[in-house]
């Protein structure tokens, strides 16, 4: 029985201010990361940069203030988050470093060439210890061995597991490549040797699927793209968890027009569909660009059917099949999903492209709209280091925008 009756619009509303997408900027500088992060439980780490690493794209249309430097910071030099897997390989606050020790304790029963890696683990344990932050070049041990897609050398395997296992953490990066360390030497004991919350592995699958009720704001108990990276959950773990946290009233159903299936919200976002279910004012609209494994689309079908507007994340579609281009941002304008839009920063030359955007079908964009897109386009160049200052670099609208 739903207790909560939504219009579509109040649904989309509730969403985007949980997200902190519509309306003044409700997280500010590295204090607003940690505080998202912390809501959002992770954000999906990808390290494809066209135009800013996945990461880096969601904290931008959240964030005042935000840049690429200050989460470089939180991540290798704060400690206050860390790159583990969550949904997929993701960044996560630390204080939820104890939650996953479920995670880490399957890759030290389980894992390709194990008894390879054990047979040399000590070995790289002192290696990193005696040399400092290694990656897979640094340590010989160039043996080939079974790994994942492809065989890969013994020295990137065992970081690799060491780094599942929770003995190693990723000390920083140089582009894609991961600089590994004892975990020992950068998070604390406190940390470290905590208890883990769930007591079991029902537990497990309770919690994280909360958890990804709260990251998204509103989900259904449906399969999507939203449950990826919860190992082991099958369709029947997801129903049992979907009961359990009902019975404990952890959650909130809520039925919303023209949707058949049950949405459900953490308790603790009551207040604010409270909030927007007698809201009677106007927020202040907003031109945001989304990343594309953006929180708020993990589950692009709910999005279809709360915002008529159907993504694909292209970049793995054949040329000749993709419908828009390689690495396409949807555009949020308001409470509205308006468009999508193709930029590339290219950091030889510091020349920021705008190379298409594409309308909605039916959108005829105002002039409030053209006037917010440009105002956002030329900060969007300035969080990826372009500039539009005379001899250091230009701001270029390809032939297609409209």
């Amino acid at each position: 029985m739903s207790e909560h009756r939504l219009t579509k619009k109040q649904a989309r509303r509730f969403l985007l201010l949980k997200q902190g997408l519509l309306g003044a900027y409700k997280f500010n500088g590295k204090e607003g990361i940690c505080e998202y992060v912390s809501q959002a439980g992770c954000i999906q780490f990808d390290p494809i940069d066209v135009c800013g690493k996945n990461a880096e794209l969601v904290l931008q249309s959240r964030v005042a203030g935000f840049t690429k430097e200050m989460l470089g910071e939180l991540l290798y030099e704060d400690r206050k988050l860390v790159d583990y897997f969550d949904k997929q390989l993701a960044i996560i606050s630390i204080e939820d470093w104890k939650y996953f020790e479920r995670t880490r304790e399957r890759h030290r029963l389980h894992g390709r060439s194990r008894d390879k890696v054990d047979a040399v683990e000590g070995e790289v344990k002192r290696f990193i210890r005696e040399k400092g932050a290694a990656c897979s070049k640094d340590v010989p041990l160039k043996e080939t061995v079974d790994w994942s897609w492809n065989p890969t050398t013994l020295s990137r395997a065992v970081l690799e597991t060491l780094y599942f296992r929770g003995d190693l953490i990723v000390h920083h990066k140089k582009s894609t490549i991961k600089y590994y360390a004892l975990a020992e030497d950068h998070i604390s004991s406190a940390i470290l040797l905590a208890e883990d919350p769930n007591k079991s592995d029902a537990d497990f699958m309770k919690w994280m699927v909360l958890r990804r009720i709260r990251s998204v704001g509103m989900l259904w108990n449906k399969p999507s793209d939203a449950w990826l990276g919860i190992d082991p959950m099958k369709a029947q773990a997801r129903k049992d968890a979907f009961a359990a946290l009902l019975a404990e009233k952890a959650i909130v159903a809520c039925s919303v027009e023209g949707i058949a299936d049950p949405l459900y919200i953490a308790l603790e976002d009551e207040e604010l569909l409270l909030a927007v279910l007698s809201a009677k004012t106007e927020y202040e609209r907003r031109v945001e660009f989304l990343a594309p494994l953006d929180n708020f689309l993990w589950d692009r079908k709910l999005i279809k059917a709360l915002f008529d507007y159907d993504y694909k994340w292209e970049i793995y579609t054949p040329v000749a099949e993709r419908k828009y281009g390689y690495y396409v941002l949807p555009v949020l304008y308001g409470e509205e999903l308006i468009g999508r839009i193709e930029l590339v920063a290219d950091k030889k030359t510091n020349r920021f492209n705008l190379v298409r955007y594409w309308p909605e079908i039916g959108v005829e964009p105002d002039t409030a709209f053209r006037r917010m897109l440009g105002e956002r386009i030329e900060r969007f160049a300035a969080f990826n280091g372009c500039t539009t200052e005379p001899g250091r670099g230009l701001l270029t609208f390809g032939p297609e925008f409209v």
